[in-house]
Formats: C-alpha cells, structure tokens, sequence
C-alpha cells in the first residue's frame, strides 16, 4: 500500500503535473455527466456551476506549472515520453482556452433555458473541446496533437448540432462535420509523410530532420532547393489546418456553422477553435517547417491576402449578424497570418496580442447577441437591433465598442492588435502586404458600422426589450474591460505574448 501511495505522489509530481490541468477538467466534465441525471429540470443550472467550478481549478493548475516551470528553467516541463511540454507557449494558451470556456458558459445558461436544450451534456463537452485544445497547445508528437485536434473537433460537431429541433443547426452540424472529416484526412496524410521522412513523430526531432535535407539538398542544386516530399508533407498540413482556421479557400463551413450553431456555441468556436488552431500552426510551422520559411512565406502571404479580400467583401452584403461576423473572421485570419509571414518577434507578438483581442471582442459582440434572443425572437439579423439605443442604452454602447475594436479604429484592442501586425511586416521589409491590410480597414469599416447604424440610428418599432441576466452581465463586463484595457495600456497583454515565446 505504502508503495503504491509513492508511486500515484510520484505520478502527481512528475507526469501527472504536465496534464494536471486537463486532468481536473476531465473529473469535472465525467461529473457533470453523472450528476445531471440526479438534477431536475429547474435545477439543470448547477450544470453549469459544476463546469465553471472545473474550470477554476483548471485554472489553478496551470499556476502551479508556473511556479514549477519557474523553478525548471525556460526548457519547459517534459512529461510522457518527450510527448507533451509545458511552456509559456502552453501557459498563455490554455488561459485563453480556460477564459474563452468560462466566457461561454456564462453566455449558455440563460441562452439554452430560451432554446429547451439545457443539458448536463452541454457543459460536459464545452469542457472536452478544452481538454482538447489544450493539448493542442502542449502537446510536441504527432499522434497528442492529433488526437487533442480531433478531440476539440468531435465536441465541436456535436455542439454545433445541438439544437436537435433546429433545421439549420442539423445542417450546420453535418456540413462542419463532412468538411472537418475531409481536412482531417489531408492533414493526417501530411503528418505520415512526416513519420515517413524521419522515423520519428517527436516535431523537433522531425524539423532537425527536415533542416539537415534542406541543408543537403542546398549543398547539391543550389539554385533549386526542392524536397518534394517536404513540399507536399507541408502543402497537405497547411490545408488542414487553414480549413480549422477558415482561411480562403478552405472557409466555406464557417458561415453556415456560425449562422445554424446555437450562438453561444458559435462564439465559442470563432473564438477558442481558431484560438487553438492558431496554436498547433504556429508550433508546426515554426518548430517543423522553421527553416524552410523562405519556401512557403508566399504561400501564407497569398492565403492571407485572399482571406482579407474575400472575408471582407462577403461581409459586406450579409443581413444576419452571425454570417457578418463569420465573414468577418475570415478577414482576421487573414491579420493574423501576415503576423507568421513577418516571422520575427514582432510577428510573433502581433499574432498571440491580435488572439487575445480577437477572442475578447468577439465574445463580447456575440454576447450582444444571445442577450438580443427573446421568447419568439430569434435576434440575429441585423433589423433585429433597429432601435437598440432606446431598447437596452447599455446593450447599444457595448456593441459600438467591440464593432470599433474588430474594425480596428483606437484606443480598443483591435488597433493595437493591427499595429503590431503593420510593423512586424514593415520591419521585415514586406510594404504590399502591408498595404493590403491597411486598405482593408476601408469595407470593414463600413460593414461594422452598418451594425451600429441599425442598433443606434433606426427606430425600434416593436421589438422587444432585452434583458440581461447577471451571467451575461459580467461576460459582457469582462469582455468589455480586455476589450478597452488592452487598447488603453497595452503592456500587460504584450508581456504575455512576449512570455508565451520565451522573449
């Protein structure tokens, strides 16, 4: 017995601590699954207690690998077998990850009371799509990567389905679900091509391994550094992933699931999906295809640039809220890519400030809203919000700030965010680029602001007042106050983005 107790304190101490966090979240949700059968109609709401408790001490186990990462050097924890890391990387991430699920979880329970759908399930997977992103985050083998991908993914699918009676959220689900099984295939067959080529699914073994044959092939046709097997092991990653990021030309699910999903659901997506996407890219690309950067830097430059072009002008002419905001996404994408086609610290920085500030406001233009459904009244299009100034004065002021954040317009995050960007590509010599996202500000602007003319200069006839509730009162608050304060006192938000790459 007393060997068997070292052993599980061993455990605790050793691997155990690098996926605590995860841990705790998987005990939570398993609990919630168990306990909602014990729960009444009228007491389903302890659900999401339950969840929002998980998430906490969550949250407090990413402060102690902080104290140990402290304590370890800037090498990171290491644990299973060189398979999973914890860094700052990982550290920054998975509070983004934790912020974005609590944010949700909030925006949920009166939203999903209005749609009859409130379930112990509900909450149970919002927290598995977290334990898989999370890993997404930390993982450094093939195989943790993936699975964490397809764990955050089959959440996803079931929680955009998740109004059963719905119409558009069953054919939301199916079209994510057809099109994510698709990019998963490509990006699979990219990962084993990988395997293939070194023998190995650690990622840094495989980019030391990709270097030496960039460094062989160089030596042998120095004008024609081609590795075929390379090329094709990162175009088939980079499809895959640009479909879970919703870059051009692999966004065609993203309208639709935003528009059928529940809208919390919707938020939570756009927001922590791309969130952990982003992450897993950015930990491929610049671990794995590091070196190589000068061979595929157009190739994200030009996805980028279609991402702007075509995100932006879609926008431009959609009536529903949540298709706009889709297109929208796309454009930011596009941003955020230019942050990885700079590829110095600057870049870097730009991409993980430009994820905080994206997440932060667009949860909060979401959270606008769920507080606009009513009881026979759905509230996503645009002449829902005719009138909202004299509805909810409150609701009205709080959509103005996060349209100017997305569209970029000062002192809100979305311009600092653009900044860092702008001086990233111009610090690396890349003006066209940089062009490009600065007139790109131009029909943004003006499809942003179409939200605001309807919610301030139009007349509300007889809509329904909006209420919020107390959880949707401090989602918004909290949104809000990011929102405002990594705009007004960028320095917090740009040391986190420095520590997430050990600056």
């Amino acid at each position: 017995m007393a060997s068997a107790l070292q052993s599980v304190i061993n455990y605790i101490h050793g691997d155990g601590l690098v996926i605590l966090p995860e841990m705790e979240l998987l005990l939570f949700a398993l609990g919630i699954l168990i306990f909602d059968f014990l729960l009444s109609k009228k007491e389903k709401y302890w659900n999401a207690i339950l969840a929002l408790a998980g998430i906490a001490f969550s949250a407090f186990g990413v402060y102690m690998q902080i104290e140990r990462l402290n304590s370890s050097g800037p090498s990171g924890l290491v644990g299973f077998h060189g398979t999973v890391i914890v860094d700052g990387f990982f550290i920054v991430f998975a509070f983004l990850f934790l912020a974005a699920a609590a944010l949700v979880i909030l925006l949920s329970v009166r939203y999903m009371n209005l749609e009859h759908e409130q379930e112990g399930e509900f909450y149970a997977l919002i927290l598995f799509a977290c334990i898989g992103m999370m890993f997404m985050a930390s993982g450094i083998d093939l195989i943790v990567l993936f699975l964490g991908l397809e764990t955050m993914a089959l959440s996803f699918y079931v929680l955009t389905g998740f109004l059963r009676r719905n119409k558009r959220s069953n054919e939301a689900a199916m079209k994510y679900l057809l099109l994510g099984a698709f990019s998963t295939g490509i990006l699979a067959y990219g990962f084993s091509l990988l395997y293939g080529m070194s023998a190995s699914t650690n990622i840094y073994r495989i980019g030391e391994m990709l270097d030496r044959r960039l460094q062989v092939a160089s030596a042998a046709m120095p004008h024609a550094v081609t590795d075929w097997f390379a090329v094709v092991a990162f175009t088939t990653i980079a499809a895959g992933l640009f479909f879970k990021v919703a870059a051009v030309p692999f966004h065609q699910w993203a309208p639709d699931v935003y528009e059928g999903a529940p809208t919390s659901i919707t938020a939570y997506v756009s927001v922590a999906s791309k969130t952990a996407s982003f992450a897993l890219l950015v930990r491929l690309f610049v671990v794995v295809f590091g070196g190589s950067q000068a061979t595929w830097l157009y190739l994200v430059g030009g996805v980028a640039v279609a991402s702007l072009t075509w995100g932006n002008l879609a926008a431009l002419t959609q009536n529903n809220i949540k298709r706009l905001l889709a297109y929208s996404s796309i454009s930011h994408v596009g941003y955020i890519l230019l942050g990885l086609v700079a590829g110095n610290s600057t870049g870097y920085t730009g991409m993980v400030y430009y994820l905080i500030a994206y997440g932060f406001m667009t949860i909060g233009a979401f959270a606008v809203v769920i507080v606009m459904r009513q009881r026979g009244l759905i509230g996503d299009t645009l002449d829902d919000l005719d009138g909202l100034y004299l509805r909810n004065p409150a609701a009205a002021l709080l959509l103005l700030i996060f349209m100017l954040s997305l569209a970029g317009i000062p002192p809100t995050a979305g311009f600092v965010g653009k900044y860092f960007i702008f001086q990233a590509l111009i610090e690396t010599h890349h003006p066209v680029f940089a062009v490009f996202a600065a007139l790109y500000i131009v029909p943004a602007l003006y499809y942003y602001f179409r939200v605001v003319v309807h919610a301030w200069m139009r007349s509300p006839g007889e809509a329904p007042t909006p209420h919020l509730s107390s959880a949707q009162a401090f989602a918004l608050g909290v949104t809000l106050f990011v929102t405002l304060a990594a705009g007004l006192y960028p320095e917090p938000f740009t040391r986190l983005a420095h520590y997430a790459f050990g600056q």
